[in-house]
């Protein structure tokens, strides 16, 4: 009989945050197995609530403020001071690590639908978290890449931490990584002196890469609302940007075009490389305080979820990596999708698969209903694994 579960979800991109669909799942599974030991495991990817989440998991806490958001205006955001807590595997240390999530400043889901343009949107506001963070006197700083609205190749952080980007003329240039075009030389010459004193990480998908037929501008512009056009546009502006960075800057042996992780958030992995910072697969970095391995094993059925299941998943999703952890100790697992894509069924690891929605419905609807859904999705599947693996039934099936 299954009675032991982890969940252990990614959040649903502009709609359910890990946490809520951790929630959201566990409804599901008691609704079939009314006294199951549930145990929640919302995993964050580097991208939404990796900050609140990585506060509360260690007994830190957030820091609030304003910066610039994507599109030049100021926002409210956050950073995270950790706590104690975190286990020394993370290289997280004792209270003196800061979180930047470039998403609380630079996300997506702070850029509306009508003002979508990756060529346009800037990561400013993500350097300005970097000298908050580095006012608190912290030695480390690690900075979780995921969810940008952004494709500037980190250009607008360093120019908030000092570095002017100018023309030919010697004018600095303006935001947005369309400018980058007509980038001449960077004049490092103001970089705020603490980076050379911290340990600046980042926690990225190394999947990514800043240039070519698999650069960020032409996997992710269309998501991010490129047109064909502006992503041809943008794409020659991050070849110019890798060029005249490594020339320029040159501190760091990653290859800044192709580089592993270089591309992660719009190519923000590849300017934060350029200030020496270290780009680190992002589940080695963020899961290891969670002590996940060992929560896996414990479980009957290991359930997981993302938006949308498709062949982008075993590239550094959430659900690729449960499954590969669970399958270390022979455990079940099955996911669910807020859509299923081309290469849903290739996700190595994953047992089966099913999406959440009944019907066809609107986008708008799905999001605004998107926790009860995947509630109703668990409830489904569950009890066809029951059905299939003819279990006797407990109370409430």
């Amino acid at each position: 009989m299954l009675t032991r579960f982890a969940v252990a979800p990614s959040g649903f991109k502009e709609s359910l945050s890990a946490q809520a669909a951790a929630d959201a799942i566990a409804a599901g599974v008691r609704r079939v197995v009314p006294d199951a030991e549930v145990d929640l495991i919302p995993l964050v990817d580097g991208g939404e609530g990796t900050a609140r989440a990585l506060a509360a998991a260690t007994g830190g806490r957030l820091v609030a403020l304003a910066a610039t958001g994507p599109l030049g205006e100021p926002v409210g955001t956050h950073f995270a001071l950790l706590g104690s807590g975190a286990a020394s595997g993370s290289g997280s240390g004792s209270g003196d690590t800061a979180v930047v999530e470039m998403a609380a400043v630079a996300g997506l889901s702070l850029v509306p639908h009508g003002l979508r343009d990756p060529g346009a949107t800037t990561t400013y506001g993500v350097g300005e978290l970097i000298r908050a963070a580095l006012d608190t006197g912290v030695r480390r700083v690690l900075v979780g890449c995921g969810d940008s609205g952004t494709s500037d190749g980190g250009a607008g952080a360093l120019q908030a931490l000092g570095a002017r980007l100018l023309d030919a003329d010697g004018f600095e240039l303006p935001h947005g990584g369309r400018e980058l075009t007509r980038l001449h030389r960077i004049d490092p010459s103001g970089l705020d002196p603490r980076l050379k004193d911290v340990d600046l990480l980042v926690a990225c998908n190394p999947y990514n890469v800043l240039c070519g037929e698999r650069g960020v501008a032409r996997v992710f512009g269309p998501q991010k609302g490129a047109t064909p056009t502006q992503v041809e546009e943008l794409s020659a502006a991050l070849e110019n940007w890798a060029y005249v960075l490594t020339r320029d800057l040159g501190g760091t042996a990653t290859d800044l075009r192709h580089g592993r992780g270089t591309g992660a958030s719009g190519g923000l992995g590849a300017g934060l490389a350029a200030l020496a910072a270290r780009l680190l697969p992002r589940f080695e970095v963020l899961l290891d305080h969670l002590d996940l391995d060992a929560r896996l094993a414990r479980a009957d059925l290991v359930l997981t979820a993302e938006g949308a299941l498709d062949h982008q998943t075993p590239r550094g999703k959430v659900p690729a990596e449960v499954a590969r952890r669970a399958k270390l100790h022979g455990r079940p697992v099955l996911a669910l999708a807020g859509t299923l894509g081309e290469g849903a069924h290739t996700v190595p690891g994953v047992d089966a698969f099913t999406g959440i929605l009944p019907a066809p419905m609107a986008r708008a609807e799905a999001f605004l209903r998107a926790a009860e859904l995947l509630t109703d999705a668990t409830e489904r599947a569950l009890r066809m694994i029951l059905l299939g693996a003819g279990l006797p039934r407990g109370a409430g099936v």
